[in-house]
C-alpha cells in the first residue's frame, strides 16, 4: 500500500534505553497520528488477509496495540501473549532469549487449537527471540503459523533469520 503518511518520521529514537547501547525505536509518536496509526494498519492488513488468518498472536505490551486492530481488520480473534502470572486460566509457557536478557511469555491453554492459522505479531523485530517464542509456542499448541508481522524491524540484528521458514513481512525497517 501506497501511503503519503511518513511512518518512518514518526519512530522517535531514544539511545541507552533500556540500557547503554540501545537504541530504542518508540512508536508512540507513531500512534498519536491518526492517519498513521490506520496506514500502518493497513500495511499490516495488506500482507495479512491472502494468509487466511484465523487468530493473531501478539506478544505483551506493545505488540497489543496493533495486535487488536490487525485481528479485528482482519475478521480473526487476538491471543495476547503476556507476561507470567498475568492469565487467570492455565496457560502454557515460553522463555526466550532478548537481546539483553531472558523472558517469558504464556498464553490460555485452551486459546490456540489444533490447526488454527496464526499470525505472529510484535511492535519491532529485533533479535527474533519474542517472535520466535511466540510461534514456537502456538505449533506446540498445534496451530499453524503462517506469517509474522511486525510495524518496525531492525534488520542488521537479524532477526529474520531466526524465523525462519515463517514469511516475516515489517512495515518500517532499519540497516543500521
Amino acid at each position: 500500500m501506497a501511503s503519503a503518511v511518513d511512518l518512518r518520521g514518526l519512530i522517535r529514537e531514544i539511545p541507552d534505553f533500556p540500557k547503554a547501547g540501545i537504541v530504542f525505536k518508540d512508536i508512540t509518536p507513531l500512534l498519536l497520528d491518526a492517519a498513521a496509526l490506520r496506514t500502518a494498519v493497513a500495511e499490516l492488513v495488506d500482507f495479512a488477509r491472502p494468509l487466511e488468518v484465523d487468530l493473531v498472536v501478539s506478544a505483551e505490551a506493545r505488540g497489543f496495540i496493533l495486535g487488536g486492530a490487525l485481528a479485528s481488520a482482519l475478521g480473526a480473534g487476538f491471543v495476547p501473549a503476556r507476561k507470567p502470572g498475568r492469565l487467570p486460566s492455565e496457560t502454557v509457557s515460553v522463555e526466550y532469549i532478548l537481546e539483553y536478557g531472558i523472558d517469558a511469555l504464556e498464553v490460555h491453554a485452551d486459546a490456540l487449537a489444533e490447526g488454527k492459522r496464526v499470525l505472529v505479531h510484535d511492535d519491532l523485530l529485533a533479535t527474533g527471540g519474542t517472535a520466535r517464542g511466540v510461534c514456537d509456542l502456538a505449533a506446540g499448541l498445534g496451530a499453524d503459523v503462517v506469517g509474522c508481522a511486525f510495524l518496525v524491524e531492525l534488520s542488521f540484528l537479524r532477526g529474520r533469520e531466526k524465523l525462519a521458514p515463517y514469511p516475516v513481512h515489517a512495515v518500517l525497517e532499519y540497516a543500521s
